[in-house]
């Protein structure tokens, strides 16, 4: 049972109603309380295998299938009702099976990169799943974790929390171990608790857990996070594939019923040869094959250290045309290493790299590399040292300030990007034992002179700079840092990563536009791209950015790839402006202030290293923090939506070519072209041929570079492979009614053969544009697609065959039909070649 405003409580009157201390929960009590309230996790209401089952029989097509059937049930056309309650089930059957195994498998990879909490278990601290926390857990809290759940603080140390997922409000606010001296119901107004699904910006704290799962604040407004997710470039190119076919079905279906009843055949055998149209036109497998597709899709890149949290982003990182990235750790080692320490004149100083490490050692946040390399470097003693408060870090001041004493005297000291630093400064010493001197315009050009000759050779620069302050000053805030004095810079190397030229060359040849959005200053950046061999187009700046309108920035955003000394904020206006020239964007990043342009982005791609929240955020996870990961990542995004558009391709042409070919028959037939149980049998044996397109090769061609849908095309291939489909259709009913004299019997059963065998047969043409014998299929399509034809071959001879109306045909038959079926594949594969030499590569 939830604890309803447990921060207007006392702390002992929570903890007694939680039954937990601060040294946290038995093992035993945890699973107690597991089993009680269940896992940490928001959640809609839950259906269950039975009802997800039933759901996929709401689909409109199924509907039709079934008023069919019962229609044919009242009439007493038991093979109809048969064919069309095994095709129905079919379908359902085996989409929702397939859909099902494909959440369990990405379940499990989205398991293996899940947020984890460090929590206090036999009075140890340890890691468990976020979903594993129950109320009176003591959780650890440090900068960049999300908070699991709703929690009590019991300790704080400069906790400074993003709340805005619950109140809007986009400012960090400080948390404390306290007891409210006015209770307030205002979620603002809760300073002495943390809640589910927001993060931490910078310090630590203790917490414990009030409130877990749907209880928690955010619980309540489950529903409205939990909705669906904004439509990416895939599922939009699904719906409007499925508005194309409904077109084309509704049409089809109108003309063939308008015209049969005009020839007054009989209305009810009518209507379920039109509906038997439909369903030949309608790839009702292309829910299982999209699904099946893109959860091999998802296997494959876990094998390849891509984890796939979301299926549909697969597609995404294939259509991908726009990469944005930093460069520390993506185009370089990550191996951030201090080099020099300057003070004013460009000495080497020990004092600057005291008061880095000082500000490093104590500061809270979360620790960025530039810091884990002053600490690396060599330790120095702090034993005299006392920390008294912290302005933490924040992407917009762009520095971290900590206010210390040794005994002697108390000092504020500051490191950051240098610009600010001096722009802050209005004295400046050359040690913390000489004089401060008056900061003039001179000293800051010669300072400025002094960091771009570091930067032009590729050192990253945090300026330093310190501030006395009397004995009783406890507090720092942002309004300190002023009147500093500056004291020099500390410089760092990160070596550009091995290798890195040739994949930034291979994402270039298959169409990825690379961006480096970077925190970095310009000179900097532009060493390392020379050093890589990455051509820059157009350097755009933060400070330019910010005197942009979005309009401005839609101009300039495709033509410039290096955006440098940007904040959050810029970032995800630099992503959306991208969207909005019509590019597929992909953004790469591991920190806390990636998360926003990770959301923006169509395919949010962190690390396993990264902080809670960008992990959280993103749609992919590299275990390993490499663009080479990364490219086989898109490659294999590629091919999965290759698959999926040959599946398209391959049911709507040879499907629209019989189903035109039986319209034109039932013009001037005096009987049906073929029976509406024969023409679902057809396309089940089609369909039943076609599931193993998820496991085909694909070509090397389709995968150079990023593809869209393109309706056009699927619509310029449909129409043309149509008709030539429909042209031997046509001489298959002369060869049955001028050289066989076939009665209705015989035309359907000829034509049902030929048609199922064309149709069949030409999925190892179309499914390569190259040559058949040169790119071949997966073993399993080949074999699933013969055994399809086979059956189709013996089913005539065979007692089930007289059931669905076939009848026996002479051996003569199959030789004709042998010829026809060489031709048809043959002006096929001229037709195919053509085709594409026409359309652009």
């Amino acid at each position: 049972m939830a604890i309803t405003q447990f921060w207007n409580m006392p702390l002992t009157a929570v903890q007694s109603a939680l039954q937990a201390g601060n040294e946290g929960l038995t093992v035993e009590e945890a699973q107690r309380r597991a089993d009680q309230h269940g896992l940490n996790q928001l959640h809609s209401r839950q259906r269950s295998l039975l009802h997800k089952f039933l759901l996929r029989f709401s689909n409109p097509l199924v509907l039709i299938l079934l008023s069919a059937s019962a229609i044919s049930a009242l009439l007493h056309e038991k093979a109809s009702v048969a064919i069309i309650g095994v095709m129905v089930l079919f379908s359902v059957t085996l989409d929702f099976i397939q859909e099902y195994r494909a959440e369990r498998a990405v379940e499990q990879l989205r398991k293996s990169v899940a947020v984890r909490a460090r929590i206090k278990r036999n009075g140890q601290c340890i890691e468990v799943p976020v979903t594993a926390v129950v109320p009176g857990d003591v959780v650890l809290l440090s900068a960049g974790d999300l908070v699991p759940a709703d929690a009590r603080v019991l300790e704080a140390r400069d906790l400074f929390v993003n709340q805005s997922v619950l109140t809007g409000e986009g400012f960090p606010v400080e948390k404390h171990a306290m007891e409210l001296h006015a209770p307030s119901t205002a979620l603002d107004d809760a300073l002495n608790a943390v809640f589910m699904g927001t993060s931490v910006i910078s310090g630590t704290a203790t917490v414990m857990v009030c409130n877990t799962g749907m209880d928690t604040q955010i619980g309540d407004v489950a529903d409205l996070l939990l909705r669906p997710e904004p439509e990416n470039s895939f599922q939009r190119g699904m719906r409007h594939f499925g508005l194309f076919i409904m077109r084309m079905t509704v049409f089809l279906v109108l003309f063939v019923l308008l015209m049969m009843v005009m020839l007054h055949r009989p209305v009810m055998e009518s209507f379920l040869f039109a509906v038997a149209l439909a369903v030949g036109l309608t790839p009702e497998l292309l829910p299982m094959v999209t699904t099946v597709t893109l959860a091999h899709g998802a296997l494959i890149m876990s094998r390849k250290q891509v984890v796939v949290k979301r299926l549909a982003a697969i597609q995404s990182l294939g259509s991908m045309d726009v990469l944005c990235t930093d460069k520390t750790g993506t185009l370089t080692e990550a191996q951030i290493a201090v080099v020099r320490t300057l003070d004013c004149n460009g000495n080497e100083s020990a004092d600057v790299f005291l008061l880095a490490f000082l500000n490093s050692h104590f500061e809270t946040g979360l620790h960025g590399p530039l810091d884990e390399a002053i600490l690396k470097h060599h330790q120095i003693d702090i034993h005299e040292w006392k920390k008294i408060d912290e302005v933490p870090f924040d992407f917009n001041r762009r520095r971290v300030s900590v206010l210390l004493d040794n005994g002697h005297e108390r000092l504020l000291m500051v490191k950051g990007a240098p610009e600010d630093i001096l722009k802050l400064s209005t004295q400046y010493a050359a040690s913390l034992r000489d004089p401060a001197l008056p900061m003039t315009e001179d000293n800051v050009l010669a300072f400025q002179a002094l960091h771009d000759q570091c930067a032009r050779s590729g050192m990253r620069l945090l300026g330093v700079a310190f501030r006395r302050v009397v004995g009783s000053h406890q507090s720092a805030v942002v309004d300190d840092e002023s009147d500093l004095v500056f004291i020099g810079m500390i410089a760092f190397l990160d070596p550009p990563k091995n290798g890195i030229e040739t994949v930034l060359q291979s994402l270039a040849e298959r169409g990825v536009a690379l961006k480096i959005v970077t925190g970095d200053n310009e000179l900097v950046t532009r060493h390392l791209c020379e050093a890589v061999n990455f051509h820059i187009t157009e350097v755009l700046n933060g400070s330019e950015l910010a005197a942009m309108d979005d309009t401005g920035l839609r101009a300039r955003v495709t033509a410039a790839n290096v955006f440098c000394r940007v904040t959050p904020a810029q970032k995800d206006r630099i992503i959306l402006a991208l969207k909005q020239r019509g590019h597929v964007v992909g953004y790469l990043g591991d920190g806390i202030n990636d998360a926003p342009a990770l959301h923006a982005a169509d395919v949010g791609i962190s690390v396993d290293s990264a902080v809670d929240v960008a992990r959280q955020a993103a749609d992919m996870i590299m275990l390993k923090h490499d663009l080479g990961v990364l490219q086989e990542g898109v490659m294999e995004g590629r091919r999965t939506f290759a698959n999926i558009m040959k599946y398209i391709m391959m049911g709507t042409s040879s499907n629209f070519g019989n189903m035109f070919s039986m319209a034109i028959a039932a013009a001037w037939l005096p009987f049906l072209p073929m029976l509406p149980v024969q023409v679902l049998l057809n396309n089940l044996l089609y369909d039943l041929s076609e599931i193993a397109i998820p496991m085909d090769r694909v070509d090397p061609q389709e995968v150079k570079k990023p593809r869209d849908w393109d309706i056009g095309f699927v619509r310029r291939f449909m129409w043309r492979l149509g008709l030539i489909s429909s042209i031997f259709d046509v001489l298959t009913f002369y060869v049955l009614l001028r050289m066989f004299n076939a009665g209705a019997a015989e035309f359907h059963t000829g034509w049902f053969i030929e048609s199922a065998a064309t149709q069949v047969l030409v999925i190892f043409v179309i499914r390569t544009r190259y040559s058949p014998f040169s790119h071949r299929p997966h073993p399993l399509l080949t074999l699933i697609s013969l055994l399809a034809v086979a059956v189709a071959l013996m089913l005539p001879l065979t007692a089930l065959g007289g059931y669905f109306g076939f009848v026996v045909l002479p051996a003569r038959f199959f030789v004709i039909l042998f010829i026809m079926v060489v031709a048809y594949l043959v002006i096929v594969e001229v037709f195919k070649r053509r085709f594409y030499r026409g359309e652009p590569a």
